[in-house]
């Protein structure tokens, strides 16, 4: 895929351009448009507030004088941030007061003062600069554990950031004081400044960083905020005011003194909490969710069950296996509020790219195409073994309708293998998840050997496009909208009707209201998201009729770029 960064030079002449890995790029200083992601709809333009970069790396010198003295400084100043983000969290709601919790746990962590604490006295660092080597640790850990967990990194390093203004005695980096009005810029946004947004003044978002499966577009939704991430070239541009569309991706620059323009798209303003298009078509809303506050949420925000519970946190911080009893105990505390609900429980999601020490795993030279997810099961089944009896344990204690499915599966052969462990587990019902392209391909004869699939289109994107989802620079091909990746989809659906099993996607994709109602068109049984977006991906279902959806599918499918797919799709709806 080309993305064109286009320009016209003072002369009239169209810029210069340079091509690199595909990606074209305007070395005139007078560009007038870019492209990122488009995350959050609508359309807005207005004068430009940037968002300060964040802090450099502290210095190591001089060395305190008084080690216990300076390493004393850093719980008070811990409590002082959290204090603040626990304020912050008081006048926010949903996902929102969530996040902004979560972070102030994360700013108040035993765990990273202690360490931060140590570096002090055994290097002679000062107080800022441990912190800052203490959560690079921290991040780099979850880096390496991939997936949904690298995408925390961000968290770290705002906690980090904020410890280190503390201790320095300045102003923390994030989003300054709006007075008026103002399109936001920035390199990337920490969750917590997102979640801290008032949508009263900020018109937009935009960032140079980031992807389509970050809390900042997460948040941005739920705050109705349009919003592109991934604008490459985005702070190289010169602008006192720009026009962001966030159904196209598309960036201007914009006149500084024309009026202030919004037009957010305002989706259906109720949903009765049940997952149907508007003629009665089927469609479950659940929750994706990785923890006991994270299943509270989605319960809260109305989800008909939990299509994607992720075991994970119950491993990371463990340096040996966690018991049977441990993980039953663990797993309860998330059922716990689907009593009576569906729940599909995801199996360790771990590896050669996922440490985990009581793994032992080998070096490989691409741990990412390794021994990861399921592939560990085959040379530790008894690991997947105990994990199955303590799911089927939590099962009975918290009254869910539990499933199981497992990570990265490739092959027929392997789901079989898979459903056979859990059904002698005690667990009746067993499905996988569709990440590979290979399984995508082979989702009929799949779905012949389990119960149901479900699509993790995060990692399946990633998969076919060869794309990092970490990586902001190739953002723009793992965007949901791909239509090459909504024909992969297409076959999971079809597969679906002719086996008459459910196929669900509990991949960001789902989390997008329109693109929500192509996921139906192309046969999608159910679809699973973080809590902000579940009331209105099922108000958005229930807008459409199942012909509707199809016709939208259709014309998804026939676009040449996710930028025509979205911009097909909008229109017609509208």
């Amino acid at each position: 895929m080309s993305e064109t960064l286009t320009g016209t030079a003072a002369s009239g002449q169209p810029a210069a351009t340079t091509e690199s890995a595909g990606v074209t790029v305007t070395n005139n200083p007078a560009v007038s448009s870019l492209t990122g992601v488009a995350v959050s709809p609508g359309r807005a333009s207005g004068p430009v507030v940037r968002v300060a970069e964040p802090l450099g790396e502290p210095a190591s010198t001089p060395a305190p004088a008084d080690p216990a003295a300076e390493a004393a400084r850093i719980e008070p100043a811990a409590a002082a941030v959290a204090a603040r983000l626990e304020a912050q969290a008081e006048t926010a709601e949903g996902e929102a007061a969530t996040i902004l919790i979560t972070t102030a746990a994360m700013a108040a962590d035993p765990a990273l003062a202690t360490q931060a604490q140590q570096l002090v006295t055994a290097q002679n660092l000062p107080a800022a600069r441990a912190v800052y080597q203490a959560a690079e640790g921290f991040a780099e850990a979850l880096a390496a554990a991939g997936g949904y967990m690298a995408e925390r990194v961000r968290d770290v390093r705002d906690v980090r950031d904020r410890l280190v203004a503390e201790l320095l005695g300045i102003a923390p980096p994030g989003v300054p004081e709006l007075t008026s009005p103002s399109v936001l810029v920035a390199r990337d946004l920490a969750p917590a400044d997102t979640a801290g947004l008032n949508p009263a003044k900020v018109l937009a978002l935009v960032t140079e960083e980031g992807g389509p499966t970050s809390h900042t577009a997460i948040l941005a939704r739920a705050l109705g905020i349009p919003a592109v991430v991934a604008v490459r070239g985005l702070l190289a541009l010169d602008a006192p005011a720009l026009a962001v569309d966030g159904d196209t991706g598309v960036v201007e620059v914009a006149d500084p003194e024309a009026p202030v323009v919004t037009a957010v798209a305002a989706g259906p303003a109720e949903w009765n909490g049940t997952g149907a298009t508007a003629d009665g078509h089927v469609v479950k809303v659940y929750g994706n969710v990785g923890s006991p506050a994270d299943a509270q949420a989605a319960a809260d925000a109305g989800a008909e069950g939990v299509g994607l519970f992720r075991t994970e946190f119950c491993y990371l911080d463990a340096s040996a296996e966690p018991t049977v009893d441990e993980q039953r105990q663990a797993y309860t505390a998330v059922l716990s509020p689907f009593r009576g609900k569906p729940v599909i429980v995801r199996t360790l999601d771990a590896g050669a790219d996922k440490p985990l020490a009581f793994l032992s795993p080998e070096a490989e030279p691409n741990p990412a195409l390794g021994v990861r997810g399921l592939r560990v099961a085959f040379d530790r089944p008894e690991v997947l073994d105990r994990q199955l009896a303590a799911i089927a344990g939590a099962a009975e204690d918290s009254g869910a309708v539990v499933s199981v499915m497992a990570p990265m599966v490739a092959t027929a052969d392997e789901a079989a293998w898979f459903a056979e462990r859990a059904r002698a587990a005690g667990l009746a019902r067993a499905g996988v998840m569709i990440e590979i392209p290979a399984a995508a391909l082979s989702a009929r004869e799949i779905l012949d050997a389990v119960d149901f699939v479900s699509v993790g289109t995060n990692d399946l994107a990633q998969y076919t496009f060869a794309a990092d989802r970490q990586l902001g620079a190739v953002a723009q091909l793992n965007d949901p909208w791909q239509p090459a990746l909504l024909r992969l989809l297409k076959l999971i659906g079809d597969a679906a009707m002719v086996t008459g099993k459910p196929a669900g996607v509990c991949g960001e994709a789902a989390g997008d209201p329109r693109l929500a109602l192509v996921l139906a068109g192309l046969g999608l049984t159910s679809v699973s998201m973080n809590a902000p977006a579940i009331r209105s991906v099922g108000a958005s279902l229930a807008s459409v009729t199942l012909d509707d959806a199809r016709s939208l599918a259709a014309a998804a499918l026939a676009a040449a770029t996710p930028a025509d797919a979205r911009t097909v799709v909008a229109a017609a709806l509208k």
